[in-house]
């Protein structure tokens, strides 16, 4: 089962429990996990994958952590050229296609299932048994379904497209953050679905009150 399937399913698991006691929702916060943050990774951070990234977490529970870095550009590739690639349009189409799609943006999520594509998108788009509602205004995709209606301008609002997940074990993403590798902040829809991906990291460590340069400085000393 992929982390999209597994976590729709733990959702529904969720709702049926909550509605068993009394319709009392528990948050996944209550226990420490970061669905719907963003995490910051330290300058010092070695793994060349994911330094200076920042990664929203769609999914984290014991059984480990999925999330979409929204900073890091996919290369040469363009939404129209990949829409081609899928047949999902023809080259005389591209002319057609509605200025949201023209302009979306094709990032690097992972290093996992790098051949596959992910939607991060707002919530005002829904596939049911395929959509994973993350937290307020945020949902994930990964079928082709809302690509072919981000195609036909029926899409989402805002939205990226991402090839590839960051994934973690059990346990493994707890350990890197408590061995400094990562920060983590509240996300906002400018920093996930915003147009200046280079500034985002920047961006995101001024959100928690960190001067990057002075960040910098002081890892390069410790």
């Amino acid at each position: 089962m992929d982390p999209i399937q597994k976590k729709l399913k733990s959702g529904q698991t969720k709702a049926l429990r909550d509605k068993a006691s009394g319709g009392k929702a528990t948050s996944d916060m209550d226990h420490g996990y970061l669905d719907g943050q963003l995490l910051i990774a330290m300058p010092v951070m070695e793994d060349e994958r994911f330094a200076r990234s920042v990664i929203y977490i769609c999914a984290h529970s014991a059984e480990g952590a999925m999330g979409i870095i929204v900073n890091r550009p996919a290369g040469s590739i363009d939404f129209p050229g990949l829409l081609k690639q899928l047949s999902i349009i023809g080259k005389s189409e591209q002319i057609t296609l509605p200025h949201d799609a023209e302009t979306m943006k094709v990032l690097k999520g992972g290093p996992v299932e790098t051949g596959r594509g992910f939607v991060l998108h707002s919530s005002d788009f829904f596939i049911q048994n395929a959509t994973l509602p993350i937290d307020d205004g945020i949902s994930l995709t990964a079928t082709l379904d809302i690509l072919k209606a981000i195609a036909r301008g029926a899409g989402p609002r805002h939205a990226i497209l991402a090839l590839g997940y960051a994934g973690w074990a059990p346990g493994q993403l707890e350990n890197e953050i408590q061995e400094n590798g990562w920060l983590h902040c509240s996300a906002d829809s400018d920093l996930i679905f915003g147009q200046d991906i280079e500034e985002k990291y920047d961006r995101a460590l001024r959100k928690i009150g960190i001067d990057p340069g002075m960040l910098s400085n002081e890892a390069g000393h410790a």
